[in-house]
């Protein structure tokens, strides 16, 4: 069984925010730090991220130029030439002191999102789709020692979950909240059985997708969310 890859959907869907410059760097950024861009991907052409992303090419051409100044992107000229992302990568940031004091909002809004993407998930993924998730699980079954690499394929599986319900905005939400937390859980260990635990989930999760059963769906990614805060709170400062 083959993973397949994620739709351009996840990072390219139109950019609908009134701050459209900010936005983009956040969008482009995340895809990079979670690896959905990986180092070396060449970005499409200006025309044509413009086109995709809904926004002027000056918006596009002020975002690319701060992902170069932080080191995420690099352009190069000639026959070859383009954007591409960065190889290596600059070394990954500490949570701001905002996120850490809001993680349990960000714990929140996970919540409600994924719940009920898991809900639609189950009405509308397609064959191919479960199959496609059910190949990342049992990817991660084989990454429980590597974290970086598991959590790299558990940020495709859940995103590529918001892709199965077919909403644009979903997929964005997605991603941007799967950003917040990278970010959050990086602190946090991993032990290979919390991993093991966790990804059983998800292949519980395909087996309800699969039946269509949007409620047991819903029940399980409450409990596999709710597990991540339950693991956070032990690190992180209560609610204020």
């Amino acid at each position: 069984m083959t993973v397949a890859p994620l739709s351009d959907e996840a990072v390219f869907a139109p950019v609908r925010s009134q701050t459209a410059f900010e936005e983009t760097v956040e969008r482009l950024g995340t895809a990079i730090k979670l690896g959905l861009l990986p180092p070396g991907t060449r970005l499409p052409a200006e025309r044509e991220l413009c086109r995709r992303l809904g926004i002027a090419r000056s918006t596009l051409r002020q975002a690319l130029l701060a992902l170069g100044q932080t080191g995420h992107l690099q352009a190069t000229r000639g026959r070859r030439g383009g954007t591409f992302v960065a190889d290596p990568q600059p070394p990954t940031e500490k949570p701001s002191e905002e996120l850490l004091a809001q993680w349990q909002e960000v714990c929140d809004s996970r919540m409600a999102l994924e719940v009920g993407v898991a809900s639609l998930a189950a009405q509308r993924a397609d064959d191919g789709a479960c199959e496609g998730l059910a190949a990342l699980a049992e990817l991660m079954d084989q990454q429980l020692d590597d974290y970086p690499a598991y959590r790299h394929s558990d940020v495709r599986f859940h995103v590529a979950l918001a892709e199965s319900t077919g909403s644009a905005r979903l997929i964005a939400a997605e991603t941007a909240a799967q950003g917040e937390m990278t970010a959050l859980i990086q602190m946090i260990s991993h032990p290979h059985a919390v991993l093991r635990a966790s990804n059983e989930q998800h292949h519980r999760l395909v087996r309800a997708l699969r039946a269509h059963d949007g409620v047991r769906a819903a029940r399980i990614m409450g409990e596999h969310v709710e597990g991540t805060e339950h693991i956070l709170a032990a690190f992180l400062p209560p609610r204020g």
